[in-house]
């Protein structure tokens, strides 16, 4: 068997051969953590994105184990492999300089060619071009130090375990280090400057301890630089500059415009508002108005002295405008997002005195007893819905949770028109687990909106206690509502615990949305070309 040919110097004893295998296994796991923040803000972080991400990285991985078993095999020189190490090194080290035009050029480009599965194509497009070279380069690595490790084949089950061992730490401490620390600290940017500099050192500690490479280190070491210079932004939506808060946190990309009337909270690019504060006694505009009908709902009290639940609470939008129109209600709302509970006390002036728990909402209804009047369900995202709490059994913990004549309010965010779409399966849901249910269709989006009770008179509650407000503009809004509202009849389509395909449903309303967004753009393109779609946008 072929041996290491340099046995002197910093190779000797192989520690820095072990080394260089658990830094590259940490920088694996780290770059994939990454990419999903990366990508999340354009593309959501559903599974859908994680197995793209996950698949893709399987496949760099693979291709560049074999060809560094084959490289290793024809030419065992380090030298050639720690080449490759900075290589990657420089393209992680681009990422976040180019990552995000990238991102934003290919989805361009797919969504005036692509009908179907527009976000699976994009997002594999995207990974495939930016994240697939460097981590086949970063395969070759432990095919390549087998060969430079074993001496003899009396020691090579020790050894190849050892390096095993030590790629498997790395990736562990890979894994935990930018979840927890770098991206909440410093954002997902300069994690992968982090993990970048880090290949860098260990290819120029190399190549310094054998007085050659030195062409190789100066460029490298430069545009390292200009990376570190151009790309430590943690802005993904780089075509804005007049943000109040932009930043990440461990769930989500965040960030806050303010206007003269009205503050809000965006959580990914390409989706819309996620939270608004007005600051005007006035309306939102958007699905809170409706879903303000859920306390005029409940019968025989005093919507004041109502006890509201609220999962997914945001910012605490529904909080703050039920607090304005009805009163001092007892709210109480479920975050798991901290940082967003954070920004809801800084900008979006939520009562101290309204109590957010961080916490997955379905958890927190495992671990109270507590019964509330209305339970608002506001956790549905894109198409990131928890598919923990769109289950017959999460509505059922639900129903548990309310008083004899409680409602539900839940938000959903897609509306889709084909047969068996995601509003169909989770108001089928919901219906095999209430007895009556209403929806209504929010205005100029895409929002609807589904009350469920078992108080089959919610409707007609509704239409007493509208009689009854003092605001007038409150009043002609829950009439709106009442007038609007259609009894749902449940069918078959019924989602589990063990069955909830809400990642794939959510896709298919996302094409067809998409699809009737551009529809107007397709047509101008092909009419009059680029010039005329730049003209036009």
């Amino acid at each position: 068997m072929q041996v290491l040919q340099e046995t002197t110097g910093i190779l000797k004893n192989k520690i820095f051969l072990y080394l260089t295998e658990f830094f590259a296994g940490m920088s694996v796991m780290a770059v994939e953590l990454g990419a999903s923040r990366l990508l999340a803000p354009y593309f959501s972080s559903s599974q859908i994105v994680w197995t793209i991400i996950i698949g893709t990285i399987m496949i760099a991985m693979a291709l560049g184990n074999i060809y560094g078993g084959k490289s290793a095999d024809k030419s065992p020189n380090p030298d050639k492999l720690y080449g490759r190490i900075l290589i990657a090194a420089i393209w992680i080290a681009l990422i976040p300089v180019v990552g995000k035009y990238i991102i934003l050029g290919i989805s361009a480009l797919l969504i005036f060619t692509v009908n179907n599965n527009f976000l699976i194509i994009a997002a594999f497009c995207a990974c495939m071009v930016i994240f697939v070279f460097p981590l086949f380069l970063l395969g070759t690595v432990t095919p390549s130090l087998v060969k430079y490790t074993v001496d003899s084949l009396d020691e090579s089950g020790k050894t190849v375990g050892t390096l095993g061992a030590f790629n498997t730490i790395g990736s562990i401490i890979g894994t935990f280090v930018p979840t927890f620390v770098t991206i909440p600290a410093v954002g997902t940017s300069i994690t992968f400057l982090i993990f970048s500099g880090i290949l860098i050192a260990l290819s120029c500690i190399y190549f310094l301890s054998k007085h050659r490479g030195k062409k190789k280190i100066a460029v490298s070491v430069v545009v390292f630089l200009l990376c570190c210079a151009l790309g430590y932004s943690d802005s993904f939506a780089f075509w804005q500059n007049d943000l109040t808060y932009e930043g990440e946190s461990v769930y989500n990309y965040l960030q806050v415009s303010e206007t003269d009337r009205r503050v809000v909270l965006s959580t990914n690019v390409l989706f819309g508002v996620q939270s608004v504060y007005m600051k005007a006694d006035e309306l939102t505009g958007m699905y809170y108005d409706y879903a303000m009908a859920a306390p005029l709902m409940v019968p025989d009290k005093e919507v004041s002295d109502m006890d509201v639940l609220i999962l997914g609470m945001g910012t605490g939008t529904y909080a703050t405008q039920c607090r304005k129109y009805f009163g001092d209600m007892d709210m109480e709302g479920v975050e798991i997002d901290e940082k967003i509970t954070d920004l809801s006390r800084e900008y979006f002036s939520l009562p101290e005195d309204v109590k957010v728990t961080t916490y997955d909402g379905r958890a927190f209804l495992n671990a109270v007893d507590k019964k509330y009047d209305v339970i608002m369900v506001d956790a549905y995202q894109d198409i990131t819905i928890p598919f923990q709490m769109s289950s017959t059994e999460f509505f059922t913990l639900v129903e548990e949770h309310l008083t004899g004549n409680g409602v539900m309010v839940v938000n959903m965010n897609m509306r889709g028109t084909e047969e068996g779409n995601i509003n169909q399966y989770l108001s089928d849901t919901i219906g095999s687990v209430f007895d009556a249910v209403y929806t209504v269709d929010v205005k100029d989006t895409t929002n609807r909106e589904l009350f469920a009770s078992d108080n089959k008179e919610i409707l007609s509650v509704l239409k007493e206690n509208t009689e009854r407000l003092d605001n007038q503009e409150l009043r002609e809004m829950m009439g709106k509502v009442a007038d609007d509202c259609s009894k749902y009849t449940a069918g078959d389509y019924i989602m589990t615990d063990d069955k909830a395909p809400v990642e794939l449903l959510g896709m298919q309303v996302i094409d067809q949305l998409i699809q009737d967004e551009v529809t107007y753009y397709k047509e101008i393109y092909e009419q009059e070309g680029i010039k005329g779609l730049l003209e036009n946008l």
